[in-house]
């Protein structure tokens, strides 16, 4: 999933999502934050990050650093 700061205004939902329901969206309005939510409950509350520790995060994803063994 790409998302553009301060670009991205409305919600992406994960390209890993499955058709389990288990999903996230993303969305970043502006250049200093990055919104995560449930796509389960769009009207819910969202999780907001500094841009850098969202792509850190990201990273350890990708790098698989949360894998269960």
């Amino acid at each position: 999933m790409t998302t553009r700061h301060g670009i991205t205004t409305e919600w992406k939902k994960s390209s890993y999502s499955g058709n389990n329901g288990n999903c996230v969206e993303v969305s970043a309005p502006t250049v200093d934050r990055v919104a995560v939510r449930d796509s389960k409950d769009p009207y819910g509350p969202s999780l907001v990050f500094d841009p850098e520790v969202w792509s850190a995060f990201v990273d350890h994803v990708n790098r698989g650093t949360f894998d269960r063994v």
